[in-house]
């Protein structure tokens, strides 16, 4: 008399027939980003306080491409997320000449005040904090940087820092400019 065991065993694919998958792996990402800054926000309304993170996350190639995002959300993964496709929508382009910034600049945004130095290659990067970050998002090797401001806000810090390279001009970029504005007036004179 033989019995057969009741106990069923499942059977198991063999590792030739499992699921392959299919999905295209994700391009890489041109852009490194950091996080700045994450708070935690609340706005006092009639039915109760409501609380949502706020995050500065800034994004750059490394190779003179650079952009901030600022963004909230309910949660932290969500901020992160919205500041990033910002700070990418948001990039800007800084003039880099033989790894440092082409001449001296002062910017001010808010309380904050920066000023940006060029430096001699080998010099390094001068910067504390915020500006450091960002110089070398931006791919800037050698710069010296002070931040003059009264403020130690970083969002304010970064945003004074965009407004310096934004002010950043190459001496191609100026002679255009020169001429540019120089035609209508050789013209009127005639």
């Amino acid at each position: 008399m033989t019995t057969e065991n009741p106990v069923k065993t499942k059977n198991f694919p063999s590792s030739n027939n499992r699921r392959r998958d299919f999905r295209p792996d994700k391009p890489k990402d041109e852009f490194d980003s950091k996080l700045l800054d994450l708070s935690r926000v609340t706005r006092v309304s009639a039915g109760g306080k409501q609380m949502r993170f706020r995050s500065v996350v800034v994004v750059g190639n490394r190779m003179g491409k650079i952009g901030v995002g600022v963004s909230k959300g309910l949660d932290v993964p969500q901020s992160i997320e919205k500041a990033t496709k910002l700070a990418k929508k948001n990039i800007m382009i800084v003039p880099i000449i033989n790894g440092t910034i082409p001449h001296e600049v002062i910017a001010k945004y808010g309380a904050a005040k920066v000023l940006l130095k060029p430096q001699t290659k080998g010099k390094g990067l001068v910067a504390g904090g915020t500006v450091r970050i960002l110089c070398t998002l931006a791919g800037i090797q050698d710069v010296s940087s002070k931040v003059i401001g009264k403020t130690s806000n970083k969002l304010n810090n970064a945003m004074a820092t965009i407004e310096a390279f934004k002010m950043l001009k190459t001496r191609k970029q100026t002679v255009n400019l020169e001429k540019v504005s120089a035609e209508p007036v050789l013209e009127s004179e005639e």
